[in-house]
């Protein structure tokens, strides 16, 4: 819901930052594996009920997923041929929205792990992830196939339909069971809820555009 509003705000030092690392052989790829790593290290620190260093690590892994996109923006190999660059592009996409999905739930499951009393909640809400998700790929999927224009959303590997439930408000979410931890059921609870609204405004959606 607010992804698009905070984009503006958030590729200018995103921008400035891949200018700095152009040059340097850090690869988009790269940046995304770094991003992913970080992510792993955050599930560590919540299976280990060590919430702010959690929070920290959540924090940088995400401005990773954001940095990735901007360095394959100002990424320019001279000696590639463009449909090589096109390839990487796809395939960098494609690595980024893998890692982003099990980021999402391997945060979840963590969690669960750590405190296995909220394990009810943690597996609803990864449920409703799954719903979110799917709708989200699947939309995408025959966007593409439709030849659908994404020029709206900013520079993206693939068209996608927007919900109330984005990577801003999940990403917000995943921070605020790290520093309210007791008030998971209520948080997974809401947010869950608001995920399965996500999922059923976008299956309307997709009904209206490709029925």
């Amino acid at each position: 819901m607010f992804d698009a509003r905070l984009r503006p705000l958030i590729d200018k030092p995103l921008n400035a930052v891949a200018r700095t690392l152009s040059g340097t052989g850090i690869t988009p790829n790269i940046v995304t594996g770094f991003g992913f790593f970080l992510g792993l290290l955050a599930a560590c620190a919540l299976v280990l009920q060590l919430d702010y260093v959690a929070l920290g690590l959540i924090l940088a892994s995400r401005i990773m997923d954001g940095l990735d996109g901007a360095v394959a923006r100002h990424a320019a190999p001279r000696s590639r041929h463009p449909q090589a660059k096109s390839q990487e592009s796809d395939l960098g996409g494609y690595y980024d929205i893998v890692a982003d999905f099990l980021f999402y739930s391997g945060i979840i499951l963590a969690f669960a792990i750590g405190r296995p009393e909220h394990a009810l909640m943690a597996a609803f809400l990864i449920f409703c992830f799954v719903g979110t998700g799917s709708s989200f790929l699947a939309y995408a999927i025959v966007a593409a196939k439709q030849g659908r224009n994404h020029d709206a959303q900013g520079k993206k590997s693939f068209f996608y339909l927007t919900g109330i439930t984005e990577g801003s408000e999940t990403i917000l979410v995943l921070c605020l069971i790290c520093v309210f931890p007791k008030w998971f059921p209520q948080i997974a609870g809401v947010f869950g809820t608001l995920c399965l609204m996500t999922t059923f405004g976008r299956v309307l959606q997709a009904r209206r555009d490709f029925g």
